[in-house]
């Protein structure tokens, strides 16, 4: 692909690169980049950037961000991602692999900016993992790499002089919550008070005649808001500008993909479980076992005895993915329905789909459940539907009250609602497991990013696998960070050169339309 219209920016006589405006770990991402670049390639980085996006909002969720234990999980996660280079010393890179890292996180970010300005959803889960991927590299930075950071970018902070510094010693003392002594010897910058907003929420500045006294460890704080309004901008900016790439038919498809790509287990892969789990165990294992997206389906199914298409689908490779056979899967749809239709219009009309879905019919792929990006982002239920995402596609009321039919307590309750509100669907999912499993308040599940990903984690806190963390280990609680998490504390794929097989970019069918006929 060919970014346009952007001034090349070329090598230098002295042999540095002219990316040095961006070859640091901290950009705020200004220039677009001017690289040709292969379709493949285009996918490969957005992939490997999503993966670590992905990694910080399970950090996220399971840490907090202030503690040793997120540094260290982030720290393993990157090195698993073709990004672990870039945090590294440059001392020990040579300029050839400074330029190749550097370009990886430029081009990718920008990538990953045209997939995640369509929505004022995704823009707001984008933003949220860059700044933390940007205090987590400002944090593993040095000084100098600061500085020089604080220069290419124009931020000019005014420093306090010595006689200022030590006129309001004290007052900088108590704000800070040190002593004078150490005062003397930390650099203070002089900022309108707006600029540091969150520091003075926190009362951890000093604020005089509308100037905030910022101590030079907390300007990550002033960084991150002249990094949010730079980004919420741009953001706009593409958004505007993206219906100019709908004559581009590669593009397109691949950009809204990534926005509901999972990077977590492949659930299409056969399970040891298959042919253990049989149509007379589904009543059972779903009032435990499944998620709410899958509760709701099979019980409007029970109640209904039929399911429309998109139910179907939803269900239909759910139970697939937690093991059911061809021929048990037959079975359960057929008893179902058959108790409103006779057995030979059920063969006609609904026996194909579902034989489709197993790879039997059709160009005979083998499909993938359902992630749980894929069921909030796509295909949103209509009238009579029964698919889709409880926490997001059900009116909040009516989910308060149908969570309260559930004997989920109060405290839990409140923490359910709380996400839903705020738009981390797959966080409530994750509080919700938590509630129906009896887990105590400080234990935090893996954060759910699939519904056989719960059904299996279910599994496993029945079975007694599923252990309370050790106390003093700083876990989240109060959740911060953005919903659709990668798989627990494995993370991303380390896969660098592909997508995963069975990705989530298209719809997951192809049927004809002599097919569709066939279909209610």
């Amino acid at each position: 692909m060919d970014f346009r219209n952007i001034k090349r920016i070329k090598r230098k006589a002295n042999g540095n690169t002219a990316l040095d405006s961006y070859c640091s770990r901290l950009q705020l991402y200004k220039v677009p980049p001017t690289d040709t670049i292969s379709l493949y390639e285009f996918e490969e980085y957005a992939i490997e950037r999503l993966k670590v996006l992905k990694a910080i909002e399970t950090a996220s969720e399971k840490y907090v961000k202030t503690s040793d234990e997120y540094d260290t999980f982030m720290w393993g996660q990157l090195r698993t991602t073709q990004f672990a280079k870039l945090t590294k010393s440059h001392k020990s890179q040579t300029e050839d692999e400074e330029d190749n890292f550097a370009r990886l996180d430029h081009i990718s970010h920008f990538i990953l900016r045209l997939a995640y300005c369509r929505s004022e959803e995704l823009r707001r889960w984008f933003m949220t993992q860059e700044l933390d991927l940007f205090r987590f590299r400002f944090k593993t930075t040095s000084d100098q790499e600061k500085r020089q950071f604080l220069e290419q970018n124009d931020l000019h902070y005014e420093s306090l002089t010595p006689d200022e510094r030590s006129s309001i010693c004290e007052k900088l003392a108590a704000a800070s919550n040190t002593t004078s002594a150490v005062v003397e010897t930390v650099e203070f910058f002089k900022v309108h008070f707006t600029e540091a907003l969150d520091l003075v929420q926190r009362r951890k500045v000093y604020v005089s005649r509308g100037q905030a006294y910022v101590q030079y460890d907390d300007m990550i704080s002033l960084l991150t808001g002249v990094y949010r309004s730079h980004l919420s901008q741009a953001l706009a900016k593409t958004a505007r500008a993206l219906p100019h790439l709908e004559e581009d038919e590669r593009l397109l498809p691949m950009l809204s993909g990534l926005s509901k790509r999972y990077l977590g287990a492949d659930y299409s892969i056969k399970k040891n479980n298959v042919g253990q789990i049989t149509a007379d165990m589904i009543d059972m294992l779903s009032k435990k076992a499944f998620p709410l997206c899958m509760q709701s389906l099979h019980v409007s199914l029970r109640q209904s005895h039929h399911l429309k298409h998109g139910g179907r689908q939803q269900y239909g490779l759910f139970l697939k993915g937690i093991g059911l056979s061809l021929e048990e899967a037959m079975k359960f749809w057929r008893i179902e329905f058959c108790k409103l239709i006779d057995v030979d219009k059920f063969d006609k009309q609904y026996s194909y789909n579902i034989r489709h879905n197993y790879g039997k019919e059709g160009k005979r792929a083998d499909y993938t459940p359902y992630s749980c990006m894929k069921i909030i982002m796509s295909n949103a239920p209509g009238p009579g539907d029964s698919h889709g995402c409880p926490f997001k596609h059900i009116d909040q009321d009516l989910l308060k009250q149908r969570l309260k039919t559930m004997n989920i307590g109060d405290q839990y309750l409140d923490k359910i609602v709380s996400e839903v509100k705020t738009g981390r669907y797959n966080v409530a999912c994750t509080r919700y497991f938590e509630a129906t499993h009896k887990l105590p308040l400080e234990y935090q599940a893996q954060a759910i990013s699939h519904p056989n990903q719960y059904f299996e984690e279910s599994q496993r806190a029945s079975n007694g696998e599923s252990k309370v963390p050790v106390i003093g280990t700083p876990r989240r609680v109060g959740s911060q960070g953005a919903s659709q998490a990668t798989q627990g504390a494995k993370g991303p794929d380390g896969n660098t050169t592909r997508a995963p097989a069975r990705d989530e970019m298209d719809d997951d069918f192809d049927i004809t339309d002599a097919e569709l006929s066939m279909q209610a």
